[in-house]
């Protein structure tokens, strides 16, 4: 039951049911937000055009059409769709926004979102092609099949829920694939005989993340007490400041996909007995901050396919070269290093920043925009990319440990035991893609 906007969480797939206070409380704000509105005062979108329209005011006539026209009028996207669990997040944020009340839709139109999300008949959201001051066009997608009443088509269509609903759904997946980058660098540390010292709790000092990171990884990974070496590849070394930015920057991110819920994000907005125009759809603070997360799973991906690279090397893990049972006949895991360069060369096409491009729309009336859709999008593709380079990295760090005397350290064996599970053992060359496919889709899911 949910009985605070703050209760609704885009990336839960349990059925979603309102408190009858929660929604007692947006029916008296609607009463309120409809007795302004007979003062006949300009009231953006409501009883004006839209955008360079806004200066047209609307008969009563026009004004009984025109909720349902705004998303007839503005859903021209097309396909690729998002995928269903994206498609139910932009739902869910459009619903937690409401139930602030700063839309001051009707009960009626929540009734109608709620039926929606859970009937698992999801509409088709174009996943490119925003291109608007906020996020209009895949919004009249989301919607189309709602009866909107007074001022319910532009509440609809205001601020920018879809991207901050996605982002939220992004963000906890995000927080799985941090853990799963920790175990696999443990992982490669351990299998390769890594020097511990670069993991000492103590050289984090000044930075909490960072020393909880070095401390996760030398638990997982285990005490080395006959290093191979004194220092080991920095892609190794480096491990636990590489996993503390992803961490960084994903509380960063957590903290602005609750201020975007959080904030006034409708426009125009019913506030303290009015109507207020915002800016709430620019949303700059949750674009910089995918982008910010984008980047530093990039550079995770990187130094993934950098210590993939080193595990082929038998100077480094005393190993036969590129993992092979037979070095010659045999050619190992070289394949999946390719594979991990390839998507790495991918994911730096990612990483430009998403609000630097703005563009003129609407006759000039809107003149910038943050992108903020893309953002997410980018975001998306780049945890996609970053659990196929780990996934390469895990193949050849189990293949490592399978060659090697060295025992997986108990706080690693859960992991391996789900790789072995959908992983035959590795004894010749062979379709190396099937044992990436299995273990993305059941080792790396979430």
């Amino acid at each position: 039951m949910i009985d605070e906007p703050g209760d609704l969480d885009p990336a839960s797939p349990d059925p979603v049911e309102l408190s009858p206070a929660l929604l007692d409380r947006l029916a008296t704000i609607r009463t309120d937000a409809l007795n302004t509105l007979e003062s006949g005062d300009p009231v953006y979108g409501v009883n004006t055009g839209m955008g360079n329209l806004s200066k047209r005011r609307l008969t009563t006539a026009e004004q009984s059409r025109h909720q349902r026209n705004l998303l007839r009028g503005r859903a021209v996207g097309g396909p690729p769709w998002l995928p269903p669990d994206e498609a139910r997040a932009v739902l869910i944020g459009r619903l937690r926004t409401f139930l602030t009340g700063d839309a001051a839709v009707s009960v009626g139109l929540i009734h109608q979102l709620v039926a929606l999300i859970n009937s698992g008949h999801l509409p088709n959201i174009p996943a490119e092609g925003a291109g608007s001051a906020g996020e209009i066009i895949p919004l009249a997608h989301a919607f189309a099949s709602l009866d909107p009443g007074p001022k319910e088509g532009i509440a609809l269509l205001a601020g920018i829920p879809g991207a901050t609903g996605r982002a939220a759904l992004a963000a906890a997946r995000a927080h799985q694939l941090a853990d799963r980058l920790t175990a696999v660098g443990a992982a490669a540390i351990a299998v390769v005989g890594a020097n511990r010292d670069p993991y000492q709790p103590a050289a984090g000092r000044g930075d909490d993340i960072l020393t909880a990171e070095l401390s996760r990884l030398r638990d997982l990974a285990g005490p080395e007490p006959d290093p191979r070496s004194l220092q080991a590849p920095v892609s190794f070394r480096v491990a636990g400041q590489v996993v503390a930015h992803v961490r960084r920057t994903l509380r960063q991110l957590d903290d602005a996909v609750e201020r975007a819920f959080n904030g006034v994000t409708d426009s125009p907005a019913y506030l303290d007995g009015e109507f207020v125009g915002t800016a709430g759809f620019h949303g700059l603070d949750l674009t910089a901050y995918c982008d910010h997360l984008t980047a530093a799973l990039a550079h995770a991906a990187e130094v993934s396919t950098a210590r993939l690279h080193r595990l082929l090397d038998p100077t480094v893990t005393g190993l036969p070269a590129q993992l092979a049972r037979d070095p010659g006949p045999q050619a190992g895991l070289v394949a999946v290093h390719k594979r991990a360069v390839a998507i790495t060369h991918r994911f730096r096409r990612l990483t430009l920043p998403t609000a630097i491009s703005t563009a003129e729309t609407s006759n000039g009336q809107e003149d910038v925009q943050t992108f903020s859709w893309e953002a997410v999008g980018n975001l998306g593709e780049a945890i996609r990319l970053t659990r196929e380079t780990t996934a390469c990295e895990l193949l050849a760090v189990r293949q490592a440990f399978a060659l090697s005397a060295r025992p997986v350290p108990p706080g690693l064996r859960p992991l391996f035991r789900a790789v072995d599970d959908v992983v035959p053992p590795i004894d010749n060359d062979r379709p190396f893609g099937e044992d990436l496919t299995a273990i993305l889709t059941n080792v790396l899911t979430g």
